[in-house]
């Protein structure tokens, strides 16, 4: 089966999504399954339970596409969510786990370390003062950064947004980012 490769617009793929397309939740997986399996590794840190993981995720998201709002955020944005609270409760589920009688027992302060070299909490950008810092660029400048790094647009998705040409976008962005680096050094 030859399967779609052109860019189509989300609220197209959402449509086809629901009418239960199956050449669109092909494409879908195509476009995304990398960028969710990125996310779930960092968070269970085993390829092979990501893998297996990233395959539950989709079934789930074919299963509750109906549970998607287009109001409250882009298509992505929900399915990002999906494999982190996936990945999370299937790590959560692991540790729960019973272990054998023989398994080595170690004390407190030793399972403690283990649990900071193995973190998966997020940071989360109001915790360590990255939207503060943000808020000190230039307007523009914070809109492109706000929509892009922490609404998960593309560049093309934030150009037609904001009704601008790509090639500003583009260089408004690196122009920020410049801006944010010098800001982080002070």
């Amino acid at each position: 089966m030859k399967r779609q490769s052109s860019l189509v617009s989300e609220s197209v793929l959402i449509d086809k999504l629901t009418k239960r397309d199956e050449q669109a939740f092909h494409w879908l997986y195509d476009q995304y399954s990398p960028a969710l399996y990125g996310v779930v590794l960092r968070i269970v840190r085993d390829e092979e339970h990501a893998q297996d993981l990233v395959q539950d995720i989709f079934v789930k998201i074919w299963k509750n596409l109906d549970a998607y709002d287009s109001s409250k955020g882009r298509l992505f944005t929900w399915m990002l969510n999906v494999a982190r609270n996936t990945a999370i409760d299937a790590l959560r589920a692991r540790k729960t786990q019973p272990s054998p009688s023989n398994a080595i027992r170690t004390d407190e302060e030793n399972v403690h370390i283990v649990d900071r070299q193995h973190n998966t909490e997020q940071p989360n950008p109001e915790h360590i003062g990255i939207k503060d810092v943000v808020s000190q660029l230039r307007p523009e400048r914070r809109q492109l950064i706000d929509l892009v790094y922490f609404g998960g647009y593309t560049h093309e998705e934030a150009a037609d947004e904001l009704n601008l040409p790509l090639g500003t976008v583009k260089t408004r962005i690196r122009a920020a980012l410049q801006e944010l680096k010098q800001l982080f050094k002070s």
